[in-house]
């Protein structure tokens, strides 16, 4: 079991990313206030000092500590310290980010030191923007000097400043989607006081909006965390946190992309290169901003204007060619300025347009490309030649798409969010998605999609004319290859179906995993009853364990007019997601006959 203190943003994204691995876990917050609604989530509310923590890990078994709590929450923080200590267990800290500030604000360690340089640099109408809790922090400020308070408009906050004696009408309430820059030259206070509460605590919002209006600016630092907790700031380091600490949690493991991998290589390769530092992890940071830090195999300085360094792909649980393979980056000076990708062994090269890549590139992906720039580009401002290489990578690509993609030599270096996720659907789709721009980009006049090769084998034949590009797998995303097909640009698709996927998707359903979806015999038998089918007929479906068993229909008229029916309402459900165009549903037989087919053209 696994308990997390919330009651935040971090605090939700806790349970949402806990929630996904189908376990029980519990949610402690000291209020009722916040709204978290999760399947397998326990609830908890009321403070919990280190002894009660001790008590409940104890009786319930905890494993885990996740401490999503607010920065501020500095007593909270020191009892999850203390009762880890006592239980020997881990904690995990999910911080939130805190991006790169103006040299324009002032620093303050803690509430009364900022009291005392407030009143030192004369400030007389002061914005508070700290929170209730601080209102009696603050108090040797108020007391003396005009102060406005935002705070939270409930009952608890009125009845806080009330009490410690701060004039009720000198409170203003936070809503939702304010502009902070209009409130501010509304109100037009000498400065503001705010905590360093990160990105999610709209901290940064308040910042440009206070500089916008000429207003100095005040920030209480966030108090230092106890020693020893596990730091992430993202979903995707709080996944692989709980992975490595709770072994079988989550039933599969995630990964990291080639370019996360590329981008933490290539990284270490120049701290080695300008700093003769030879780092066993670096820290990368994600498209999404989040941090995430990876193990270096190998980094050294090869002379003067070189250095390679290199990490082991982990894909997790994920059926990648690339697991356990090597990621290489070779860092050199170069005369010209900016950052130059160069191709490796085992990375193949762009020959086909389509791809987002210039024809004659290595096939690093655009989002790697970035990873990489970002990273570097905040090391060292001159010029870099960048070469990626993957040892294995020439006969890796042979398991993959991409000859058909026109990427010869090698692998690709992709990745979108830089994370793999267990058996993707979200790397499947996006395989998909560049073949089908491929195919638009060398002219092909029909997208042909079939489940695998075996489909696409036989309707091969039908279109002698086409390129190899124009024939597209879906595997079992129907309903995604349709949509990037019309997003695209194609207006003539044809697509090729065997019975077993023919019946789930005469259902309506678009994904035609096993996993999600078996054949339906009660829908099979509603639908030959409406087609009239003969009693015999309607007991081959009762008994039949297989959708192919339907080619065995004795009854021919039943069979033409039970299959016209199945591919109509394969064409109804595939419609509305390719409006504009040609569709051409293609149901193969046993032997590789194209025997029944339904097509519409809407222009």
């Amino acid at each position: 079991m696994i308990l997390i203190f919330g009651g935040t943003t971090e605090g939700r994204t806790a349970a949402e990313t806990l929630d996904e691995a189908g376990q029980p876990f519990y949610y402690s917050t000291r209020g009722t206030l916040q709204e978290v609604t999760c399947r397998n989530m326990t609830r908890l509310t009321g403070n919990m000092d280190s002894e009660k923590i001790i008590s409940f890990c104890r009786e319930h078994d905890i494993r885990l500590i996740i401490d999503a709590a607010h920065p501020f929450a500095q007593q909270l923080h020191q009892n999850i310290f203390l009762a880890a200590k006592e239980l020997t267990i881990k904690v995990v800290r999910l911080e939130r980010i805190y991006p790169e500030l103006s040299e324009e604000i002032i620093w303050c360690d803690d509430f009364e030191g900022a009291v005392a340089r407030m009143k030192q640099d004369g400030i007389e109408k002061l914005l508070a923007l700290t929170g209730t809790q601080t209102i009696t922090k603050l108090q040797g400020f108020w007391k003396e000097h005009d102060c406005i308070f935002r705070v939270l408009e409930r009952s608890e906050s009125v009845d806080i400043a009330i009490k410690a004696g701060f004039p009720k009408e000198k409170l203003i309430f936070y809503q939702p989607e304010e502009d902070e820059s209009l409130l501010f030259k509304q109100l037009s206070p000498q400065a503001i006081i705010t905590k360093e509460s990160g990105s999610s605590g709209g901290f940064i919002e308040k910042i440009e909006a206070a500089l916008k209006n000429g207003i100095k600016i005040y920030v209480v630092r966030r108090p230092p965390l106890p020693e020893g907790f596990i730091t992430v700031n993202g979903k995707y380091g709080l996944r692989r946190a709980v992975e490595l600490n709770v072994p079988g949690f989550y039933a599969l493991r995630s990964g990291f992309t080639t370019g996360t991998c590329a981008t933490a290589a290539a990284k270490a390769a120049l701290l080695a290169l300008t700093e003769e530092c030879f780092e066993e992890k670096t820290e990368v940071t994600l498209p999404d901003g989040e941090r995430v830090v990876l193990p270096i195999y190998k980094v050294e300085k090869t002379d003067e204007n070189t250095a390679t360094a290199s990490v082991i792909k982990d894909a997790g649980d994920d059926p990648d060619v690339t697991h356990g393979h090597q990621i290489v980056a070779t860092v050199s000076f170069s005369d010209s300025p900016g950052i130059h990708f160069l191709q490796g062994k085992g990375v193949g090269k762009v020959t086909l347009p389509g791809l987002g890549l210039t024809v004659g590139e290595p096939a690093i992906n655009s989002t790697p490309r970035k990873m990489i720039v970002n990273e570097l580009s905040l090391l060292y401002g001159g010029g870099l030649d960048i070469t990626i290489s993957v040892p294995e990578g020439e006969a890796l690509a042979l398991k993959t798409f991409n000859p058909k993609l026109g990427i010869i030599g090698g692998i690709s270096i992709i990745g979108t969010s830089g994370i793999v996720k267990p058996f993707s659907s979200e790397a499947f789709v996006d395989a998909i998605r560049k073949e089908v721009e491929v195919a638009y980009a060398v002219n092909a006049e029909r997208l042909v999609i079939n489940s695998g090769a075996k489909s696409e084998k036989f309707v091969r034949s039908l279109y002698p004319n086409l390129p190899p590009q124009a024939f597209v797998h879906y595997g079992n995303f129907i309903g995604e290859t349709l949509k990037i097909a019309a997003e695209t640009g194609f207006q003539k698709v044809s697509m090729g179906i065997m019975i077993g996927k023919a019946v789930k998707l005469a259902e309506g359903h678009l994904d035609t995993h096993s996993k999600k979806v078996v054949m339906n015999k009660d829908f099979l038998k509603e639908i030959a009853i409406q087609c009239s089918c003969s009693d015999e007929t309607l007991a081959l479906i009762e008994q039949m364990t297989l959708a192919r068993e339907l080619w065995g229909i004795p009854n021919k008229k039943d069979k033409e007019i039970l299959f016209n029916k199945l591919v109509q309402l394969c064409h109804i459900h595939c419609t509305p997601l390719f409006p504009k165009g040609e569709l051409a549903i293609l149901l193969i037989n046993e032997t590789g006959e194209i025997s029944y087919q339904f097509h519409s053209t809407l222009f």
